[in-house]
């Protein structure tokens, strides 16, 4: 566990809160939605339900999303399958009726996707201005927009540098001063808030995303999720991607979730939030640990150097989320990797397996 500090409290009478989540049946916002329900929230969905080359994605997402309502004493999910990219009137007419956004839905699909598939995730510049423009249009009091690590310069992403929010741009490389033009189009996000709020005084919240993991990741493009899947797959030789020194500060969605709900209730003019682990695992001590929980003993870990690996070195200066919202991670990755790990087993018990990416 983390040390202990000061505990973030939720002020918000949320119960009273009507709530729209764009990529609410995805990994990290149907975990949004899980807290926004427990919270008594109204909320409603807007996902195509869609992954990137992966159509069989979509009804496992369904099938997910549906499990969380139920929980909450629901039977059907409110859910609008709206395209983003080309119909913001459709969301704005949505929109008229709810009080808060949070904005996660993207053009996403992991490491090797972001590395060659730059003409989707162009998309995501129509994407982010249609909400924002459209939630503005609608009278929404106020949006969150989830960014990602991403937005920092890959020449940053060095062992022992804590990556710091006044970072973006700063190194003289243009729009490749982020993360291929995934990282571009999220920081044009973060822009386009920012003039939305100097211009016409509309109220928003930022966070920074890294490396977020954890239970209902149904795509195992990401590294736990496709290094769990491969172990219970009882893989030999095991492969991990990469050189397996690259080294992250790995997060538990949970602790992304409660960061994310407190930037709402603390921030209003589109000040950006790094929510992340500050502390780095290298990848094949994450491959290690994840093998002595499974119990599974390969022959051989094969690390694939054919393969991409990102970023050598990423971790989060969180300073700003501690003093703003009295956050920090509670999660470490041991616990999180066993939560993740029994996740995992479960699903395949109920015979949803994820896609793995290699």
């Amino acid at each position: 566990m983390a040390p202990e500090s000061a505990s973030p409290v939720l002020a918000m009478n949320w119960s009273r809160k009507k709530v729209i989540v764009t990529g609410g049946a995805g990994f990290i916002g149907s975990a949004i939605v899980d807290k926004l329900l427990g919270q008594s929230a109204t909320v409603t969905v807007v996902d195509k339900l869609l992954f990137p080359n992966k159509a069989s994605i979509g009804g496992a997402k369904l099938k997910r999303l549906s499990s969380i309502y139920e929980k909450h004493g629901m039977n059907e999910v409110p859910i609008h399958t709206i395209d983003l990219a080309t119909n913001p009137r459709d969301f704005e007419l949505l929109a008229r009726n709810y009080d808060i956004v949070f904005h996660l839905s993207a053009v996403f699909g992991g490491r090797e996707f972001v590395d060659i598939h730059q003409a989707e995730c162009s998309k995501m510049l129509a994407i982010d201005h249609n909400v924002i423009s459209s939630s503005y249009e609608a009278g929404i009091s106020h949006l969150h927009y989830s960014s990602s690590a991403c937005v920092y310069a890959p020449s940053l992403n060095r062992p022992g540098l804590l990556l710091r929010e006044d970072q973006v741009l700063s190194t003289g490389e243009g729009w490749q001063s982020s993360d291929n033009l995934y990282g571009f189009a999220k920081l044009m996000g973060e822009m386009q808030l920012d003039v939305f709020r100097k211009e016409k005084g509309f109220e928003s919240s930022i966070s920074r995303y890294l490396t977020v993991y954890g239970p209902g990741e149904l795509d195992a493009s990401h590294a736990i999720a496709a290094l769990i899947e491969k172990a219970l797959d009882q893989q030999d030789p095991y492969v991990v991607w990469g050189s397996g020194g690259q080294e992250r500060g790995f997060t538990f969605v949970d602790d992304i979730v409660a960061g994310s709900l407190l930037a709402v209730e603390h921030i209003r003019d589109a000040t950006a939030v790094n929510l992340g682990w500050d502390k780095r695992y290298k990848i094949k001590d994450v491959a290690t640990m994840i093998l002595e929980i499974s119990g599974h003993q390969p022959s051989k870990v094969l690390f694939d150097r054919s393969k991409p690996e990102g970023p050598f070195s990423r971790a989060l200066d969180i300073s700003r989320a501690k003093n703003l919202l009295l956050w920090e991670p509670k999660i470490d990755l041991e616990e999180g990797l066993e939560r993740t790990f029994s996740w995992h087993r479960g699903e395949r018990k109920m015979h949803v397996t994820p896609e793995i990416q290699a």
